[in-house]
């Protein structure tokens, strides 16, 4: 059986030693990678096993358990990857996943942040990649500060 991941190879070399417990992930990607196939195959036990001891306990596996049992999964796409690497200590996954639940076929964009602790890698936290943060060109201007546009009064009580 080929590896729900998609990376090529068949489950049993690709993600099943990290869901049994026969072997630790060496990069964040592979932990990702079988983060996803273990969700594939209501792996949750591997599921939590995986996630950041710190915040392990904020996490309702019920409900993952449920949501992963009425999902058909139907891809896995690597779409970057930053450190993460055997010799680093974090790293980031950005990929893209498709599934099918009741309400039809779902896309899910996700950058996974990863920290290994104690030589073992771990989920920490994760985002949406196409919420992409507000940078500003100008100094942001505080409500008493003097209004930019020179009249000599408070930004609050002209342009602000």
């Amino acid at each position: 059986m080929q590896c729900p991941c998609e990376s090529g190879k068949t489950f049993k070399k690709c993600c099943e030693p990290f869901i049994s417990g026969a072997k630790e992930a060496e990069t964040a990607e592979q932990l990702m990678r079988s983060r996803y196939t273990a969700y594939t195959q209501v792996e949750m036990d591997y599921i939590e096993r995986t996630h950041d001891p710190k915040t392990r306990d904020q996490t309702d596996m019920e409900s993952n358990r449920k949501w992963a049992e009425s999902t058909k999964w139907t891809g896995l796409e690597i779409v970057e990857t930053q450190q993460g690497g055997v010799d680093d200590e974090v790293g980031t996954v950005a990929f893209k996943a498709k599934f099918e639940t009741d309400e039809g076929i779902q896309d899910h964009e996700e950058l996974s942040i990863f920290r290994k602790q104690d030589g073992k890698w771990y989920f920490v936290d994760a985002s949406d990649p196409s919420k992409k943060p507000i940078v500003r060109s100008e100094p942001k201007v505080g409500r008493n500060d003097p209004c930019p546009c020179n009249s000599g009064k408070k930004y609050k009580k002209c342009c602000g």
